[in-house]
């Protein structure tokens, strides 16, 4: 059972789910800080220091001593979310687009290669086939 275990957890898939686990939670931790950090300042001054974080609808106010706060629809937060979650998916879409532009300028290379060695070869086999007639 060790063995087996030993065995599926070297994979290289369950290496490469890691690493990426990992680097994934970096990359929130850096557009999180963007959100809040870069973009929400400007949108701040944009709107005249509106916090979306501060928006809610009072349902009851605090009407008693023994309830320390009202009730509330934070919607604030909800658009808070939305407008992180937007970023985040821009920014790895961005990613992954540049990724697949570099894999793709590898493959092409990879495929000039390619014909440029199958060029050769049909070459070599033409001087054969010329050289044996």
């Amino acid at each position: 059972m060790w063995k087996e275990f030993k065995e599926f957890a070297v994979k290289g898939n369950v290496i490469d789910l890691a690493v990426g686990v990992i680097i994934g939670g970096a990359f929130g931790k850096i557009v999180t800080s963007l959100v809040a950090d870069i973009i929400m300042p400007i949108i701040s001054l944009i709107t005249s220091g509106v916090d979306f974080k501060e928006l809610k609808y009072v349902l009851r106010a605090n009407s008693s001593p023994n309830i320390t706060d009202g009730v509330t629809l934070n919607y604030g937060a909800f658009i808070q979310n939305i407008f992180d979650f937007l970023i985040v998916s821009f920014s790895i879409f961005m990613f992954i687009k540049i990724i697949n532009k570099l894999k793709k300028k590898e493959e092409e290379k990879k495929v000039a290669a390619l014909k440029e060695e199958i060029v050769l070869l049909q070459e070599i086999r033409d001087l054969l086939k010329n050289k044996n007639s």
